[in-house]
């Protein structure tokens, strides 16, 4: 009703940011390059395009070739500087998205460090064996103290950036017409199927240019993990909907979840939190609340696999909740055959640069 009033406040956002990328685009700000192959991942928007299941695809893609690491910020965490994180790393140590990809791929490395720049200096000064052969920068799209080889950008499909306007009127961290610094424009969480029309239509909406490759994916869901030590659940229960759920999430965007759980559950009770919620003892206590409420004999709670990192070291979680709760694990599907030309740009991309990093290595030892 009153969102006017906030016009003024976006337009001196905006022209902060403008005058950033400008200082960046005549070189004032300077952006550094490094020798091994970068590749950022992130978004134009505040939250929710699933941007962690895209890191994930691409650590999968890479890992059995290369020694990937991976580069976020943290965010949320209680830490400051450079850090590694390990599989039994907290939450307030390395923030919720690199717990979860280190716990998913113990033996990928995952690091966190505010300053994108010092951070692969560190993880370029490691010894030998374990230096990385790529890096992915998580979040890193607004970040142009680093220059990545490859600059992908996630816009949600439901929801056009053409449409939306900077912070805090709408959504935007930076001009739509920013999009021009990616390298590879990727529209997630789009239906099955889109049509040739509907292609063009979003082509144009971001005034696609020839540098520049799009590609479509959706979210896949698989079947319920226990967080902790509950049974696995048997297929019956995805066909016979008897179990009632308590969906429990802290994620930026959980329509899409909330759907897909509706179709396997005879009752559904959700209790949102905001994004890189911090669960509290209270909010365990109303969890539990909640959770008692639920009258039918089978029943469980359901919560996303980030937000199962943060509730793991929760205190107060008891073992009737421990036993009753599951996460449900997402990956990504590209459209149409997709998934060939786009591994085929990130495989050609980081196997070029690394054997042209490995020629300079060994031109400067003076080895053949």
């Amino acid at each position: 009703m009153f969102k006017f009033l906030l016009y003024p406040f976006s337009w001196l956002y905006g022209l902060g940011v403008s005058l950033r990328n400008q200082a960046y685009d005549l070189d004032i700000l300077k952006s550094r390059e490094f020798e091994a192959p970068v590749i950022s991942i992130g978004n134009i928007t505040v939250g929710g395009t699933g941007k962690t299941p895209h890191v994930e695809y691409l650590v999968d893609l890479l890992r059995e070739k290369y020694k990937v690491a991976t580069l976020s910020r943290g965010y949320k965490r209680k830490t400051k500087g450079f850090r590694l994180v390990n599989v039994d790393s907290t939450v307030a140590e390395s923030g919720d998205e690199p717990l979860q990809i280190k716990n998913k791929f113990p033996e990928v490395t995952v690091s966190v460090c505010e300053d994108r720049g010092a951070g692969i200096d560190h993880l370029l000064a490691q010894g030998s064996d374990l230096v990385p052969d790529v890096i992915l920068l998580d979040d890193a799209f607004q970040h142009r103290s680093v220059t990545p080889g490859i600059n992908i950008l996630l816009i949600d499909y439901n929801r056009p950036i053409k449409d939306d306007h900077l912070l805090p009127v709408g959504r935007l961290r930076e001009s739509a017409r920013q999009v021009r610094r990616a390298n590879i424009i990727i529209f997630t969480k789009c239906p099955d199927e889109i049509t040739p029309i509907m292609r063009r239509i979003f082509q144009n909406d971001v005034g696609l240019l020839p540098y520049q490759k799009l590609f479509f994916t959706k979210l896949e869901y698989g079947k319920l993990k226990p967080v902790f030590h509950g049974k696995q659940l048997a297929n019956t229960f995805y066909e016979e909907k008897q179990h009632a759920m308590l969906v429990v999430t802290g994620i930026a965007d959980p329509a899409l979840l909330i759907a897909h759980l509706k179709k396997m559950a005879a009752k559904q009770e959700i209790l949102s939190f905001p994004d890189h919620h911090n669960f509290t003892v209270e909010d365990i206590q109303n969890i539990q609340l909640k959770f008692d409420a639920l009258k039918t004999g089978k029943k469980i709670i359901v919560t996303t696999e980030k937000d199962a990192m943060r509730l793991k070291n929760t205190p107060g979680l008891g073992e009737e909740l421990k036993a009753a709760l599951y996460y449900m694990p997402v990956n990504i599907r590209f459209l149409d055959e997709e998934k060939r030309s786009f591994n085929k740009n990130i495989l050609n991309y980081v196997g070029e640069n690394k054997s042209n990093r490995e020629l300079h290595k060994r031109k400067n030892s003076g080895k053949p």
